[in-house]
């Protein structure tokens, strides 16, 4: 019978941990250059729009 090899599959879990690891880190970077991209979008619509007036309104004075 053979011998499992443990040491391998440690090997490849360790690979996998590294790869998702890195794909998450991506993921983020991309996100986050992605919001501040739309910060700077949303300021420059914000200039172009005029300005609105808005009152909050409470709950209890809604009835």
């Amino acid at each position: 019978m053979a011998k499992q090899n443990y040491s391998f599959e440690k090997r490849q879990k360790e690979l996998a941990k590294k790869k998702k690891k890195e794909e998450k880190r991506l993921k983020k970077a991309g996100v986050a250059e992605d919001q501040s991209e739309g910060v700077e979008s949303e300021d420059v619509q914000a200039e172009d729009a005029p300005a609105v007036d808005v009152q909050p309104v409470s709950g209890d004075d809604a009835t």
